[in-house]
């Protein structure tokens, strides 16, 4: 545990945990706003025509090398 000596050393302790939630805090809003956009539908749909597509290309590239 830490000791303190004053009530400045508190008063700065407490200032710097509390940038600390701050910061905590704003980041996970970034991450809440970056999975909204993931679940976004139309994001849905471009993932799906991305691996479709390399599906496709897959195949297409089976079908010549046999």
């Amino acid at each position: 545990m830490k000791t303190y000596n004053n009530s400045e050393t508190i008063e700065r302790e407490l200032k710097i945990l509390d940038l600390e939630r701050q910061i905590a805090l704003e980041e996970f809003k970034v991450v809440k706003e970056a999975y909204k956009e993931d679940l976004k539908p139309l994001n849905w749909i471009q993932s799906g025509f991305k691996m479709a597509s390399k599906f496709g290309v897959m195949l297409l590239a089976k079908k010549i090398l046999k």
